[in-house]
């Protein structure tokens, strides 16, 4: 602080940068492999990541966490071309297949019957497969299966009655194809036949792009598709977002990205100089931040000398919460903006703008990822710690399905398939495409360009997202907080004693949060008792009063 009461502006030190020993940058990790698979899989989460991107383009991109989420989209926007091109080529073979059966039966009695006998059957198996939970891309047969679990009953066995009663109309009309064929009738057997073919093609499609580019071995060498044209304005946004040190956030969702708050905490200590302490420069949040650094810097260097655990690629970031601008495009993100923005910001304590330091660890190839937020506050006589854990769980297992479609090599297997499928996918494309539309539609009404600046409300890694965690990555999560922690506060008890200050009420409640206890400053009668089956008796004789945990 200078002596005219103003905060300092001057660069706050920058963290050193983190020791990279074989660890594969974002656009090559395993989170963007398995969330690039996802939007073939899975075209919910596609159309919810497009309508967040896309649709939303006057949103800033959440902080994106060990993937590269522009790799994401490029895979989505081919993905849902690819689907618009097979079904636009399936409502031609439909046309077609209505026209030459009124054509050719003309003068029948079975003018016009066979192409709506078809499409009844062809609707029954694809409502079916919505209600059962098999809808979407799944229809070709080489989606993963949703789980009934959680599902109404009703819907199951809605789903299965529908599906039969499809099944038994579907070889009643076998039957009469084959008779109508007899009486020279063919439309009923050709063109049923034609819709497996544009089937058979996206799935061999799908099949080259799992084994060429989404396979473990081949994904981090190989090229992400192009953004269609008019896309790449929104690419570029997304490009220049998403690592910044800068973050737009939305008042209502300030976190979006970091995934599920963990054991978030925060204490107030008052500043109290010590008796034998000089006075001197007062303790400031500078200060603070810049003896936490280095303890950090120490946790990762020591870690990557001596052992493989993922805190050797721990990343410590300085970052500043922004509110929405303008217009999106309106904030300076070049590193003299950054720079600007942190050194004004570590110390002014402000509601809209805020400092907070970021340290991140990616595990397990970044499907799990831990970030803790640090925001140090010494105003007032006061110093406020506040500390916010977050968890990124793993992304979905289901999205590994990719890896069985790369093990396939078409052939008469993938034929089959196409067979089986293609009445389910002959609706359910046309349906996808009408879906695509309705989405292209919204977004140029919308016109992104001229509406005013927003905070993101969805993440893609958070959508991605599943809802489970396993016992081995909660426990590397647990020690990974903790050991940070540690660090945070070890860098502010020396802060506290190198300018003075008194130490002994800060490590109480640091013992309290580290090991769940309870800290009271002062007591004067009565009891306490803390944990379950916890007992304390009060005494009047002077002596202290027993408790136990």
């Amino acid at each position: 602080m200078s002596q005219s009461g103003e905060f300092s502006t001057a660069p706050v030190p920058r963290p050193a940068g983190p020791v990279t020993t074989g660890s594969p940058p974002p656009r090559a990790s395993e989170a963007t492999r398995l969330l690039c698979a996802g939007v073939y899989l899975d075209p919910g989460f596609r159309r919810r990541m497009l309508q967040e991107l896309v649709e939303h383009g006057e949103r800033a991109v959440a902080p994106s966490l060990g993937i590269d989420v522009v790799t994401v989209l490029a895979h989505a926007l081919r993905s849902r071309g690819r689907e618009t091109a097979t079904a636009l080529w399936v409502l031609a073979i439909w046309v077609v297949f209505a026209v030459c059966d009124w054509v050719v039966a003309k003068g029948t009695p079975f003018v016009g019957v066979s192409a709506f006998a078809y499409a009844f059957p062809c609707l029954l198996l694809w409502i079916a497969a919505v209600a059962g939970g098999r809808g979407g891309f799944d229809v070709y047969g080489a989606g993963p299966r949703a789980t009934l679990g959680g599902q109404r009953l009703w819907r199951v066995r809605v789903a299965l009655g529908m599906r039969l009663v499809a099944y038994v109309y579907m070889a009643f009309y076998w039957v009469a194809a084959l008779y109508f064929l007899t009486q020279g009738l063919w439309t009923a057997v050709v063109f049923p036949l034609l819709l497996v073919w544009p089937v058979w093609a996206y799935r061999l499609g799908m099949e080259k792009v799992a084994r060429d580019e989404l396979s473990p071995a081949a994904f981090p060498g190989a090229a992400p598709p192009g953004v269609p044209e008019p896309y790449q304005g929104i690419a570029a946004a997304i490009a220049h977002e998403q690592y910044s040190r800068l973050t737009v956030y939305d008042f209502d969702r300030p976190f979006v990205g970091y995934g599920i708050p963990h054991e978030p905490w925060s204490l107030a200590v008052e500043l109290k100089r010590r008796p034998d302490a000089p006075g001197g420069e007062r303790l400031t949040s500078r200060k603070v931040v810049e003896l936490i650094l280095p303890r950090l810097a120490a946790l990762r260097d020591a870690t990557a000398a001596g052992s493989r655990d993922r805190l050797r690629d721990l990343e410590v970031a300085h970052l500043v919460y922004l509110p929405p601008p303008p217009q999106r495009g309106d904030v300076r993100r070049d590193d003299a903006a950054v720079d600007q923005h942190v050194g004004g910001s570590v110390d002014e304590g402000g509601e809209a703008r805020r400092y907070f330091l970021r340290v991140r660890v990616g595990a397990w190839s970044e499907l799990v990822v831990v970030t803790i937020l640090v925001r140090v506050h010494t105003q007032g006589g006061m110093l406020v710690l506040e500390v916010v854990p977050h968890v990124l769980p793993p992304v979905r297992p289901e999205f590994r399905e990719i890896d069985r479609l790369g093990a396939r090599t078409g052939g008469a297997r993938t034929f089959t398939r196409a067979l089986l499928s293609a009445p389910t996918a002959s609706i359910a494309s046309v349906v996808s495409m009408c879906g695509t539309l309705a989405s292209v539609l919204r977004a140029w009404l919308a016109d992104a360009a001229r509406l005013p600046g927003e905070g993101p409300a969805a993440s893609v890694r958070e959508l991605g997202a599943s809802p489970q965690i396993s016992l081995f990555q909660r426990m590397d999560v647990s020690r990974y907080v903790k050991t940070v922690r540690d660090r945070i506060a070890s860098g502010v008890t020396e802060a506290l004693r190198e300018s003075g200050y008194e130490t002994g009420e800060f490590e109480q409640y640091i013992v309290n949060v580290n090991e769940g206890g309870v800290y009271i400053g002062a007591m004067s009668g009565g009891a306490v008792a803390s944990g379950q089956g916890a007992t304390a008796t009060a005494r009047t004789d002077g002596g202290a009063g027993g408790a136990g945990s």
